[in-house]
């Protein structure tokens, strides 16, 4: 008779650490994933020259998921990445990104995720502020002038491309927005009351 060797049970905490360094892990592949797309796909499928965004909706909806604790740092080390590997000013890419990260976990608290509608308009409004703010920062930096009309074309394009890619990717970005958020936030009920 042969006896078969325990197998030690995972502790809770050893369980969730193991979940969040998985989703870690996700996000990283997830970045570089969409950051080829950009730099690939999207040189040859785009709108009058004019490419999507995809790291917006990727910080916005890692803020609607996990939280700004965790999503306005991820913002900000992607904003600093692209900045290098762009060459472009350091710097406002990443607090930009930051910015939406933090506005994520913000709408989190205040909005219902369940809503595409509200995640369009979410996406919508987060391409809008980005692209406004950087162009704003880019002329005041270059003293270059300003082309109001070129300037409505590129962000209308734009926001267009973004919600029409989260329309397509909405299932998706639900299901794993869904286990992040079941990963990252802990749910406490009766903590605040004892």
């Amino acid at each position: 008779m042969s006896v078969s060797p325990k197998v030690p049970k995972l502790s809770k905490k050893k369980v969730s650490n193991l979940k969040k360094t998985i989703s870690i892990l996700g996000i990283i592949i997830t970045f570089f994933i969409l950051y080829f797309l950009q730099i690939d796909l999207f040189n040859w499928f785009n709108i009058a020259g004019i490419k999507p965004n995809l790291f917006i909706v990727l910080v916005l909806c890692l803020g609607l998921f996990i939280g700004r604790k965790y999503a306005a740092p991820i913002g900000f080390i992607i904003g600093i990445y692209l900045d290098v590997l762009a060459g472009s000013q350091i710097g406002i890419s990443a607090l930009m990104y930051a910015a939406i990260g933090f506005l994520g976990g913000y709408f989190d608290k205040n909005f219902s995720k369940d809503s595409k509608i509200t995640i369009l308009l979410m996406v919508a409004g987060s391409t809008l502020l980005y692209e406004t703010v950087v162009y704003i920062y880019t002329i005041a930096r270059n003293a270059i002038p300003l082309e109001f009309w070129g300037f409505i074309k590129i962000v209308l394009i734009e926001t267009l491309f973004n919600v029409l890619l989260t329309i397509i990717l909405y299932p998706l970005i639900r299901k794993t927005g869904y286990f992040f958020e079941e990963t990252f936030k802990q749910k406490k009920f009766l903590t605040r009351y004892f």
